[in-house]
């Protein structure tokens, strides 16, 4: 069994995660630590360089992130976010679109959401061409945003996921997780069809800590 620890929308409060984390790392020392994005509110150099230090202090060495919504470096200047990143945390594999193999686990992660006013990393139709990237045979789907229709429910009682990845997800046979953040108020788990589906966010619709992290454990 392999442990992954999920979380997701600290908005620079990653602090309140530390006990938690480290309470599971104790057990869990091998754990695969995922933040699914909006490490900050506005992605400037120094919350990107605060959350680097943070992140880098957790006692584990593998480490997965994506950037959300709210992390504009990353998507205005990915060449200094990463350089800041990866200077202070070189253990950490940033997924822009990419993937990565930790343990014989495959990740493949996204930034992008459906536009909603201009936020960093918003699409507009052309997001299906993002995933259409995403490799058939992955394990561990990390995205920012949730599909339509799975744990995207706003207060307003809107379903705000992604369509088009809602249907990408049918075809991806050997998924077994799909992580994501983006809409606090949805945040939990929910398995759908033999997929895992976990909204990781940290913070609630105010922007108050609230959620421990999720911890799966895949065979």
């Amino acid at each position: 069994m392999k442990t992954i620890i999920f979380t997701s929308d600290t908005h620079t409060h990653h602090d309140s995660l530390t006990p938690h984390l480290e309470k599971i790392l104790k057990k869990h020392p091998e754990a695969i630590l995922v933040h699914c994005g909006d490490i900050s509110y506005r992605g400037t150099p120094a919350e990107i360089q605060l959350f680097s230090m943070w992140f880098s202090k957790i006692p584990t060495s593998k480490k997965i992130l994506i950037a959300g919504n709210h992390d504009f470096l990353f998507e205005n200047n990915r060449t200094l976010a990463k350089e800041i990143l990866l200077d202070l945390c070189p253990e950490t594999n940033y997924l822009e679109d990419s993937g990565v193999e930790i343990d014989g686990i495959k990740f493949w992660g996204s930034p992008v959401t459906p536009r909603f006013y201009d936020w960093a990393f918003n699409r507009d139709s052309d997001i299906k061409n993002y995933w259409d990237l995403i490799p058939s045979d992955i394990d561990v789907l990390i995205t920012h945003g949730p599909p339509k229709g799975i744990l995207d429910l706003t207060n307003s009682g809107l379903n705000v996921g992604c369509p088009y990845l809602r249907e990408k997800i049918l075809d991806l046979k050997k998924l077994k997780v799909h992580a994501f953040g983006h809409i606090h108020e949805a945040s939990g788990v929910l398995e759908v069809d033999g997929i895992t589906y976990v909204n990781a966010s940290a913070l609630n619709r105010r922007y108050i800590f609230q959620n421990p992290p999720f911890v799966f454990e895949l065979e």
